[in-house]
């Protein structure tokens, strides 16, 4: 089924994170909010949220780690210098690494993008060198998915869960009349 952790920075983008919590729960993966520093976190919009567990070792036990956007939680993540840590162990052990909106320029910051097909946020290609930019909702590219921004978070959500294998992702979307 896979174990999933979406990673909370100050500032982070509320509808990113938690309409991929919301999913993944619903198809009953288990999926943590794990924070970078401490329990309560406030995201872009000023909505607290109280997060599952403090980012630690235990995060390389996971299946697929989850980067949502928003401003400055993506530049928070950015700058984590155990976030790149763990995005760069993702990749080389072929877990998945996701990240949507403006999160994919973490991905850049860990220099695991080269040649690989990424989107984003506009206005963020310029931090994402060396990769295949395109301008799609949802792109995957191996181990790693991308996503645009707040309006794509249930595509990216019901992605993941069909990548991980969760064939749920049908009956949930059409169950939240998202078809």
């Amino acid at each position: 089924m896979g174990k999933v952790a979406v990673l909370l920075a100050e500032g982070f983008e509320e509808i990113e994170a938690l309409t991929v919590v919301d999913i993944m729960r619903r198809a009953e993966v288990t999926c943590h909010m794990v924070s970078l520093e401490k329990i309560n976190v406030l995201g872009a919009h000023g909505i607290e949220v109280k997060s599952d567990k403090i980012l630690d070792e235990e995060i390389k036990s996971y299946d697929l780690i989850v980067l949502p956007g928003g401003m400055p939680g993506a530049r928070n993540l950015q700058e984590n210098r155990k976030v790149l840590e763990i995005v760069k162990y993702f990749h080389e052990n072929k877990k998945l690494v996701s990240a949507i909106c403006a999160a994919p320029i973490v991905l850049g910051s860990a220099n695991i993008i080269k040649g690989k097909s990424i989107t984003s946020y506009p206005g963020f290609e310029d931090e994402l060198q060396g990769c295949n930019y395109k301008e799609e909702k949802v792109v995957v590219d191996g181990n790693i998915i991308t996503s645009r921004g707040p309006a794509t978070a249930m595509e990216f959500a019901y992605k993941l869960l069909e990548i991980l294998g969760n064939d749920k992702y049908k009956a949930i979307s059409d169950g939240m009349l998202y078809s």
